[in-house]
């Protein structure tokens, strides 16, 4: 589980406006939400989602074939 440090920016009657992270931190969060994806990236995501979805088992290799 991500635990995040956040520093809070106030108005005047003291209700959040903003947050700031350390870069670390939202360099993990774009990440793990796959924002950090080109259109490449999400065209090959969503053919596997087609792929799993057809059961399509030639789309996929064998991992002792991956070195």
């Amino acid at each position: 589980m991500l635990t995040i440090s956040k520093k809070y920016i106030v108005d005047a009657q003291g209700r959040p406006q903003e947050v700031i992270i350390p870069w670390e931190q939202y360099l993990q969060i774009i990440e793990m939400l796959g924002l950090d994806l080109d259109d490449e990236g999400i065209a090959d995501l969503r053919q596997a989602q087609r792929d799993r979805a057809e059961r399509n088992q030639g789309a996929y290799v064998d991992l002792d074939t991956i070195h």
